[in-house]
């Protein structure tokens, strides 16, 4: 009945695997749509996932809370991406049912926006 769940972590198995992580004061390249739809591209490649389409990235809001939101389907799930630009803040969402790789997230997220500060958790939803 659970073969639907395939990520097993001490016996037990999960529905998906996923990390929330808020990137704190990044680099420019955070204003970027071009750049977040490439960042996109890129984890889905390291950390094994498959697209489902191209990343949609926009970006919108007013005032203190213009910033990009962004989405890369994976066959798996999705990537979400929610910035600030006045804060270069990111807070990205990565949700899969194939297990992946928390640290690759990171040190891809440190290599292409250099955020003084990363702040993760990880769930496995049952």
């Amino acid at each position: 009945m659970d073969d639907y769940k395939r990520i097993l972590k001490n016996g037990i198995r999960y529905y998906g695997q996923h990390m929330i992580a808020t990137a704190v004061s990044c680099n420019e390249n955070l204003i970027s749509k071009e750049y977040i739809a490439d960042f996109l591209r890129q984890l889905v490649e390291k950390i094994d996932m498959a697209a489902f389409g191209q990343p949609i990235v926009e970006r919108f809001g007013e005032g203190i809370e213009i910033g990009i939101s962004a989405v890369q389907l994976i066959e798996t799930s999705a990537i979400t991406i929610h910035t600030n630009d006045k804060a270069l803040d990111m807070y990205i969402d990565v949700f899969s049912c194939k297990d992946f790789s928390e640290e690759t997230v990171i040190s891809h997220i440190e290599a292409s926006f250099s955020p003084i500060k990363i702040d993760s958790e990880t769930f496995l939803r049952r």
